[in-house]
């Protein structure tokens, strides 16, 4: 057992999982409300944001990018397509496959947002500090990897055995 101290009370570990879906509910929440007025939210800023780095880009590979389920991708690309701000076209190498763009609008959609959501960052870096939230950064990033994936599944079998 792991016993914290959080605004300076002790609390004993919970599941990371749950804190870390806690902390990105919440996250979520401050930068959605930082956003606000680009009259998007965070995740679909991320969307435009990785259809700029790599479009065109097929849903399947921009789903894998962005760690998403491709049919929740499918999904939250609707009113993205629905407002101008991405084009869907047919993959004329594979006619199963749609290839996502950003269009012009969608362009000065992204500026709008990135700048709202580096007054966010700003807010962040603030509150948590300049050194922890390079920390966090750094184990986010390790989070998302596939190493960590990999490590994690390797060691299931150990746990379930032990």
């Amino acid at each position: 057992m792991l016993i914290l101290k959080v605004n300076g009370v002790n609390r004993v570990s919970a599941c990371h999982c749950t804190l870390l879906r806690k902390a990105t509910r919440r996250l979520s929440r401050l930068y959605d409300m930082t956003v606000a007025s680009s009259g998007l939210k965070t995740t679909q800023a991320a969307i435009l944001a990785e259809i700029a780095r790599s479009q065109p880009s097929p849903v399947g590979e921009l789903a894998e990018k962005l760690v998403m389920d491709p049919g929740a991708l499918a999904h939250t690309l609707k009113p993205l397509e629905r407002d101008g701000f991405i084009s869907v076209a047919i993959d004329e190498r594979d006619r199963r496959n749609r290839l996502v763009s950003l269009t012009p609008a969608g362009q000065e959609k992204l500026a709008e947002t990135q700048a709202l959501l580096a007054q966010a960052h700003q807010g962040f870096e603030a509150a948590l500090g300049a050194v922890e939230s390079k920390a966090l950064r750094d184990a986010l990033y390790l989070l998302i990897s596939d190493g960590f994936e990999e490590a994690f599944e390797a060691a299931l079998p150990r746990l379930r055995q032990g």
